[in-house]
């Protein structure tokens, strides 16, 4: 895969994302993390204190209310923030190419929220997860795509 130099190159899975500016050739990449930042985002039983509510129905005769996942509710709140972080950078022409890279559900949760100039600038989304792998491996999988 080509990526143009000076391309911005976000590396996120929905609690840490690294931005990187390729300061290589397009065949020849050379990622430098120009930002990062990760969540807190601890399991959801540390989020949750209180049990699941009950409904009483004459007609049911009530149950368990379905818990909402804190986890997951945090995790679109970094998504969301991610995808502001891109909008402020397009409009300030920070970047005129940008790759996303991040596993299909950060994926999309991002798309929600992704501005139209962002849209724009977006020359591939890659369904991956590689946060946790060393920048020389990202640059490898990378220049191996097609």
């Amino acid at each position: 895969m080509r990526i143009p130099t000076d391309s911005l190159v976000l590396v996120t899975d929905g609690r840490k994302r690294l931005f990187f500016r390729n300061q290589g050739g397009a065949d020849t990449l050379n990622l430098v993390v120009v930002g990062a930042a990760e969540d807190a985002n601890p399991e959801t039983r540390r989020h949750v204190t209180d049990s699941q509510g009950r409904a009483s129905s004459p007609v049911s005769g009530g149950g368990a209310l379905p818990s909402a996942d804190a986890h997951e509710v945090e995790a679109s709140r970094f998504a969301a923030e991610t995808a502001d972080e891109l909008r402020r950078g397009a409009l300030a022409n920070e970047y005129q190419d940008l790759i996303l890279v991040a596993p299909p559900q950060t994926l999309g949760q991002l798309r929600k929220s992704l501005h139209p100039e962002v849209e724009k600038r977006m020359r591939r989304e890659i369904a991956k997860d590689v946060t946790g792998h060393p920048v020389p491996e990202i640059e490898k999988m990378l220049t191996g795509l097609e």
